[in-house]
């Protein structure tokens, strides 16, 4: 998995018109199929007039999630083009919807292809890109008698503290970037009478 990955800090629209049809392009962050499922639910609702509300997703760090929809277009015209230029802007955690209102005319295949590709590309140019750090999720545990040298490594590494709960045995939930993590898990695992695991990337 890379240290950092791109995504987009919020919605951004595009549109192409060819020969009557209109294609209405959005670009929206995502980080879940739940949340891409809710999503396309309310914009399928908001264009039930639209011919095909075609889209695709990219999710994950690593870019490893993934799906292209056609939603009736012949297939590879539409979801495919789609998730070509998520790829193309190399970004991840991302929906792309594309709405097409039917201008009367047939595209074609190539038409179509192209059609879905530049609406896509259109939102995607739009949008605000920020690159953000891979951050991997930590538990701690351990005495009170200890805090003074688990604070001693949170000064070093300056973690982010997600939760706390400070009593006779002290817990936290802290994120560190992936470059630094195992360094961390090492110096904070190394201090005898300390619990430390791994929870999830963040």
């Amino acid at each position: 998995m890379p240290d950092s990955y791109k995504t987009i800090v919020k919605l951004s629209e595009g549109i192409y018109k060819e020969k009557g049809s209109k294609f209405l392009s959005f670009a929206i962050p995502a980080t879940s199929v739940e949340e891409v499922k809710l999503i396309l639910e309310e914009y399928r609702k908001r264009f039930y007039e639209a011919r095909h509300v075609c889209y695709a997703y990219m999710l994950g760090a690593g870019r490893n999630e993934f799906r292209a929809n056609d939603d009736g277009e012949p297939s590879g015209t539409a979801g495919r083009p789609i998730l070509g230029q998520i790829n193309s802007f190399e970004l991840t955690n991302i929906l792309v919807i594309v709405a097409r209102y039917f201008g009367g005319i047939l595209l074609g295949t190539g038409g179509l292809i192209t059609a879905y590709k530049e609406a896509a590309k259109d939102a995607l140019a739009q949008a605000e890109v920020l690159e953000k750090t891979v951050k991997i999720r930590f538990k701690i545990e351990f005495g009170y008698e200890l805090m003074n040298d688990v604070l001693r490594i949170f000064k070093d590494f300056e973690p982010e503290i997600i939760s706390t709960e400070l009593q006779y045995t002290c817990r936290y939930e802290v994120d560190v970037p992936k470059a630094q993590a195992d360094q961390f898990f090492k110096k904070t695992n190394s201090i005898f009478g300390v619990n430390i695991t791994k929870t999830d990337d963040a």
